[in-house]
């Protein structure tokens, strides 16, 4: 098999990254902030310029943490963020970026994303993103945690065929997404970015994956890792707080994965034999 592309093109034209790093947890305690900042800025540094965060993070403060890392190095980042749900209306949309791209010192955002549903009318939030979007405020939107029925709602409203993006948990332990969304996704044009792409490290103990893993002469995570790269249209944000674990992680791009031991994996972790709800961390 070939090499995973290094990168994934929006329908905006956009260059998505196909490897980055997430923020959960970031910026909650003040001791720890140093090495977090330290492990994003080693993160750029090998090539991982995605950098996802959230006002949901920290209340804030992984935002925070995020502005100080890339501090200098704006335009090497692909930089996103995501909006609380209940400031997903017209107006809570525009005020919540304002916030978060004072916080992230920049202005403007290289995706932005709905972190969940809510009862607030998606055709509002479409309304918010794309007036952002106008104003140049961010260069792209998305949403995060949707399944197929939710976006097929969202592609029946007003501006709702601009989503580029759908961030969902996704990794071989967890294939549901691949029965209708994925296909669906892929159908649309849609970016699919999966967070904890490593299961919280639960997947890595599995002793299938390490099996395997040690047959090819990696470490778990970069198999896991490789893995979801190699699904045409998706990107993965481990997130990695630890300078090894980012090398760790930074190298997954480089691992080429034969078929061989694709087959093992299916057969390990099989895909879903029918729908299944989407799983929501």
């Amino acid at each position: 098999m070939s090499t995973p592309p290094r990168n994934l093109t929006l329908p905006s034209g956009s260059s998505l990254p196909v490897l980055g790093l997430g923020t959960w947890e970031m910026g909650e305690r003040a001791q720890r902030r140093a090495g977090e900042v330290a492990a994003l800025r080693l993160g750029l540094d090998l090539g991982m310029t995605m950098i996802d965060t959230a006002e949901m993070y920290g209340e804030g403060g992984a935002e925070d943490v995020v502005a100080e890392a890339i501090a200098g190095q704006r335009q090497r980042v692909f930089l996103v963020s995501k909006v609380y749900p209940h400031n997903a209306n017209r107006r809570g949309i525009v005020a919540a970026c304002e916030r978060s791209l004072k916080r992230l010192k920049t202005d403007y955002l290289d995706l932005y994303l709905l972190h969940w549903r809510s009862r607030i009318p998606l055709e509002q939030s479409v309304t918010g993103f794309e007036a952002l979007r106008a104003d140049g405020r961010i260069r792209a939107w998305g949403v995060s945690n949707f399944d197929t029925a939710d976006m097929q709602e969202l592609w029946a409203v007003a501006g709702g065929r601009h989503c580029a993006v759908n961030q969902v948990l996704y990794h071989l332990g967890r294939r549901g997404v691949e029965w209708d969304l994925l296909p669906f996704c892929r159908g649309h044009r849609i970016a699919v970015m999966a967070y904890s792409p490593l299961g919280q490290a639960r997947l890595l103990r599995q002793r299938a994956l390490r099996q395997i893993a040690a047959g090819v002469g990696a470490t778990p995570a970069q198999l896991a890792l490789a893995w979801l790269l190699a699904q045409p249209g998706v990107a993965a944000i481990p997130k990695a707080a630890d300078p090894g674990h980012v090398r760790e992680c930074a190298a997954a791009r480089d691992l080429e994965l034969s078929s061989r031991v694709m087959a093992e994996l299916e057969e390990a972790y099989p895909p879903p034999a029918g729908p299944t709800p989407l799983e929501i961390l």
